[in-house]
């Protein structure tokens, strides 16, 4: 019986920090294309057709090609890659790659 708690006690201990872990801590990836701009947050309309609200603040870094480039120079049709972490339930982006606009559809 002592063995049974003992290896009950073992499996909790080693899948808690597992658990922790999961959730935060680790980067997320968001592409897609800006539908809407309303600084210091953005839509992004998803590869996946799903709508994400992310969040820029002073320490972001966005680029478009090698030049860095400002927040305000982000426009609707932006394709985006943007590597952000969940922060207060909000999606507080690291690094913001635009792309070119998307074609016009005909």
């Amino acid at each position: 019986m002592k063995t049974w708690i003992a290896a009950a006690i073992a499996a909790v201990v080693l899948a808690v920090p597992g658990l922790a872990l999961a959730h935060g801590g680790h980067t997320h990836k968001v592409l897609g294309t800006v539908t809407d701009v309303d600084l210091p947050h953005i839509d992004v309309t998803t590869t996946d057709k799903k709508t994400v609200t992310i969040m820029l603040d002073a320490s972001t870094k966005i680029t478009r090609g090698q030049a860095k480039v400002a927040d305000t120079d982000i426009k609707l049709g932006d394709r985006i890659s943007a590597e952000t972490l969940e922060k207060g339930g909000m999606m507080m982006v690291q690094t913001l790659k635009l792309g070119t606009p998307a074609p016009a559809k005909k």
